[in-house]
């Protein structure tokens, strides 16, 4: 067993943003796209186990009541986020006061609409947690992306500061020189399912 499933070990939540609602994608909420059989939801909070990452807290928005219905979602902490279309800033915020009050030291940040990026990818950015004040994001060839790890000591400003669709962004623009990136552009691809010839890419 890895070191990571001591009782000593820092508690990583898994965050995952699922409320999107498919605007480009005819209105059908990203959660519940088809992925080798389920709901796609499902595998982004299988990454994130697999990943080492827990608790996981899922942020739903477009759909919530048919994503809980469809989806299984055991073992999540799952909220809803009623103001998912102001964008991704709302659900972050959402997500991070669910932690709140938990022993969670960082929480690891991930999109429901990038099943390119798998647990060896989260695994790498989880591990570079070092204190309550970690900031780390994946890279491919050299470019910020998704996952992104926060310490807990620095929800307070991300949610501060998340707005409309620009989520972390001003966090991560603020404090450029504390973050760690990670290179993970040989274990993962970091697309999005945005618009409909995407849809391809979950065959």
């Amino acid at each position: 067993m890895s070191s990571h499933t001591h009782s000593d070990s820092p508690v990583i939540a898994g965050l995952l943003l699922a409320a999107g609602g498919g605007r480009r994608l005819g209105g059908r909420p990203k959660a519940l796209l088809p992925y080798r059989g389920r709901p796609l939801v499902e595998n982004a909070v299988r990454v994130l186990r697999e990943a080492g990452c827990g608790p996981v807290h899922v942020v739903l928005g477009a759909s919530a009541a048919e994503v809980r219905e469809r989806a299984d979602l055991s073992g999540c902490v799952v909220v809803d986020n009623p103001d998912w279309a102001e964008g991704m800033g709302s659900s972050l915020r959402v997500g991070l006061a669910s932690l709140a009050g938990t022993d969670a030291r960082a929480a690891l940040v991930s999109l429901v609409d990038q099943p390119g990026i798998g647990p060896a990818a989260v695994a790498r950015v989880r591990e570079a947690y070092r204190s309550p004040a970690s900031l780390a994001a994946a890279a491919y060839g050299g470019e910020r992306g998704h996952p992104v790890l926060f310490g807990a000591e620095r929800w307070a400003d991300i949610a501060a500061t998340a707005t409309g669709d620009k989520g972390a962004r001003v966090h991560l623009a603020r404090h450029a020189g504390e973050l760690m990136l990670v290179e993970c552009s040989d274990v993962a691809e970091a697309f999005d399912i945005d618009t409909p010839p995407d849809l391809a890419r979950l065959l």
